[in-house]
């Protein structure tokens, strides 16, 4: 069986400098915070471009914390796609605001600029565009519309980690960026995970103080609202141990892209991701208009695929009320959309198989 993604064969992979990192979080006496978390939020702010990193427990965690540390609450509107994890949707709905959902470009398959221009109305406080499946989101023509109406806007990396656009890191745009370290994400832990990633070091203070129960720096005294959404320093050793092969993983998952683009791109019946420079390829999400029987023959020839994502944040029960205009491209592809195994241990050696199994398939359809 070839896995969608496999989690523990990255870990096996790197299993001597997990080991190691592991047993020096068990040779200490700090497991929540503490300095394997400050070195990972050093470590990570300076490979993302940013003057500081707040670790957090999760991708989710690390954007309601953003948003809460920008002001955002009941009363407030926040734009994002709706062709993106519930998380993202969910992290508005904690800080008592409004998700307003809207367009996707067909081509980029990230929000659409020109759709959050003509959704910007009084209660707009914030833009939160997805670099989904580490393809960047057209940032510069978003942070033109953020200033022209002042704005906030929150980057969800979560699926982004070392991504760029025109040579600059994905996450340095905004006034803060979310991440994510799920153990499927490029770079991931063995557990939930996640960070915040910004310049302004007042932000930043903030996001610490919510973390963790409103407490002031070097203190026990709950000053604000606060939460239980600190970092564990286990995880965070371990992903200051696969920090170091980011970048070669990244190159990775874009050669393992590059190869299966060349096997599907003579198939007009296939459509392909975008190829950017700057993407990492999180996923590699091909499209069929008969994605759901594409998925049943892989499965049938022993090849794992997932969906991401159906239905789309606007059709589920927890964000209706978000859903005040149809999406007919977002509608499109998330009923056609299906990800491929990109994970390098799992499909490195894989591709020429996935490829013939669904050009087996697609050509059993056009014939």
């Amino acid at each position: 069986m070839i896995l969608q993604a496999s989690p523990p064969l990255r870990i096996a992979r790197f299993r001597p400098e997990i080991d190691a990192a592991v047993a020096g979080v068990l040779g200490g006496t700090e497991y929540i915070l503490g300095s394997a978390v400050a070195a990972f939020e050093a470590a990570f702010a300076e490979y993302c471009g940013s003057r500081h990193c707040v670790g957090v427990a999760s991708g989710t965690d690390a954007l309601a914390l953003s948003l809460r540390a920008l002001g955002i609450g009941p009363g407030d509107e926040v734009i994002l796609p709706a062709l993106t994890f519930a998380g993202s949707a969910q992290a508005i709905l904690h800080c008592g605001a409004e998700p307003r959902f809207v367009e996707v470009e067909a081509g980029t398959r990230c929000i659409d600029p020109s759709a959050v221009a003509d959704a910007v109305n009084g209660r707009t406080a914030a833009i939160m565009p997805v670099h989904l499946f580490g393809h960047p989101a057209d940032m510069p023509a978003l942070r033109e519309v953020a200033d022209r109406h002042h704005l906030a806007l929150i980057e969800d990396c979560a699926q982004s980690h070392g991504a760029t656009l025109k040579g600059r890191r994905l996450g340095t745009f905004g006034h803060a960026a979310a991440y994510s370290f799920y153990p499927t994400k490029n770079l991931g832990c063995i557990g939930d995970g996640g960070a915040v990633a910004t310049n302004d070091a007042q932000l930043a203070e903030r996001v610490r103080a919510l973390r963790q129960y409103g407490f002031a720096p070097g203190g026990r005294v709950s000053r604000s609202l606060g939460f239980n959404a600190r970092l564990d320093a286990i995880q965070a050793a371990i992903l200051l141990a696969l920090l170091p092969h980011l970048a070669a993983g990244n190159a990775e998952r874009r050669a393992i892209a590059a190869r299966y683009r060349a096997h599907f791109e003579p198939c007009p019946a296939i459509g392909l991701p975008p190829d950017a420079d700057g993407c990492v390829y999180h996923q590699f999400a091909l499209a069929h208009a008969d994605r759901d029987g594409l998925m049943r023959h892989l499965a049938a020839a022993g090849i794992g695929s997932a969906v991401h994502y159906a239905p789309a944040l606007h059709r589920h029960p927890a964000f209706l009320e978000g859903a005040a205009r149809p999406l007919p491209v977002t509608d499109a592809l998330s009923a056609t959309l299906l990800s491929l195994p990109i994970q390098p241990e799992v499909a490195r050696d894989a591709v020429e198989p996935i490829a013939e199994a669904v050009l087996d398939f697609v050509g059993a359809r056009t014939r």
